[in-house]
C-alpha cells in the first residue's frame, strides 16, 4: 500500500450535522450555507469597490438574491426530485435543513433578481456580473461541505485512499457492505470550484475580458465540472437517453457559457476599470502582456 493510502485510508464522515445551545437545534448545513453566502459578499464587495462601486449596492443585490437563490434552488429540487422530498409532502418541502437545494435554480435565480435590483439602481450590470463570478464559485465549494455534513450526494463505490465513509443509514441500495466506501463527490467539486477561482483571477488579469465574459466563462468552467462530477453520482436521479437531467443542464450551460463568451468578446461593451489599464479596441480578449504603454 503507498504512503498516501497509509496516511489517508479514508475519510470519514460525520455521524450528526447538528448540535444544541439549550432549547435550540443548531443545523451544520445551514450554517454551512450562510457561510458560503457571506463569502460570496465579501469577494463581490471587495472587486465591486475596487471598480469604483459602493457596497450599499451589494448588500441589496446580496438580500433580494440570496433570497430569490433559496426558492429558486429550492424549486428546482421539488421540480426534479420530488420522490426524495420526505413524508408529509407538505412539511417535507420546507424542510431545507436536510438537503435538497439545486444549484441551477438557486444562481439562476438569484442572478435574475440580483441583476434586476442592480439595474433599477442603474449599475453596470455585466461588469457586476463578472465581479459576482469568482464570489460564486467559492460559495459553491463551501456549500458542498453541507452535503458532508448530511452524508448525501455521495458517489460510486471506490477502493481509492479517499474513499468517504457513509453511515447505513444514509446508504442507499444495494450499498450496504461495511467496508464500502465512496467517491466523495462534495470534495471532487469543492476543489474543482476553487481550482475554477485561480483560473478565473488569472484570466482577468492576463486578458483583457469584456463583461459579462468572466461571468460566461464562469458558467462553462462550472458546468464542465458539473458534468463529470454527475457521472459519478448514484443519488437516484430523472435519467434522459442514459444520462443524468443535471448532466444535460450541464452540458447546455458549457455550450451556452461559450457561445455567450464569444458573443459578448465580439459585441459587449468594453468599459475601463479603476484597477486595470484602459481597454483596447478589438472583438476578443486580448493577452495584456502585449499591450504597449505611451509614456
Amino acid at each position: 500500500m503507498s504512503s498516501l493510502a497509509v496516511v489517508v485510508a479514508s475519510i470519514p464522515s460525520p455521524h450528526q450535522g447538528t448540535f444544541t445551545i439549550g432549547p435550540l437545534t443548531i443545523h451544520l448545513y445551514g450554517l454551512t450555507l450562510l457561510l458560503a453566502i457571506a463569502a460570496c459578499i465579501w469577494i463581490t464587495g471587495r472587486r465591486w469597490v475596487a471598480r469604483g462601486g459602493d457596497w450599499d449596492l451589494i448588500y441589496s443585490c446580496a438580500l433580494w438574491g440570496v433570497a430569490a437563490g433559496i426558492v429558486g434552488a429550492r424549486l428546482y429540487h421539488l421540480a426534479t426530485s420530488w420522490s426524495e422530498v420526505p413524508d408529509p409532502k407538505w412539511k417535507g418541502t420546507l424542510e431545507i435543513w436536510h438537503g435538497g437545494l439545486g444549484v441551477w435554480g438557486g444562481i439562476a435565480a438569484g442572478v435574475v433578481v440580483g441583476s434586476l435590483v442592480a439595474r433599477r439602481a442603474g449599475a453596470d450590470v455585466p461588469l457586476l456580473m463578472d465581479c459576482v463570478a469568482p464570489g460564486l464559485l467559492v460559495a459553491q465549494a463551501v456549500g458542498r461541505l453541507g452535503n458532508w455534513w448530511n452524508q448525501e450526494l455521495y458517489g460510486k463505490p471506490t477502493d481509492l485512499p479517499w474513499g468517504l465513509e457513509i453511515d447505513m443509514t444514509h446508504r442507499l441500495a444495494p450499498y450496504f457492505d461495511p467496508g464500502t466506501t465512496f467517491h466523495p463527490t462534495f470534495l471532487y467539486e469543492l476543489i474543482w470550484n476553487l481550482l475554477a477561482v485561480a483560473l478565473l483571477l488569472w484570466l482577468e488579469r492576463r486578458f483583457r475580458i469584456r463583461p459579462p465574459g468572466l461571468f460566461a466563462l464562469y458558467v462553462t468552467i462550472y458546468c464542465f465540472g458539473r458534468f463529470w462530477i454527475e457521472m459519478l453520482r448514484i443519488d437516484s436521479a430523472h435519467h434522459l437517453a442514459g444520462l443524468r437531467l443535471n448532466d444535460w443542464v450541464a452540458a447546455a450551460g458549457v455550450v451556452g457559457g461559450l457561445v455567450w463568451f464569444r458573443y459578448s468578446q465580439r459585441h459587449g461593451r468594453s468599459r475601463p476599470r479603476r484597477t486595470s489599464p484602459p481597454a483596447l479596441s478589438g472583438s476578443m480578449a486580448v493577452p495584456r502582456g502585449r499591450v504597449r504603454r505611451g509614456r
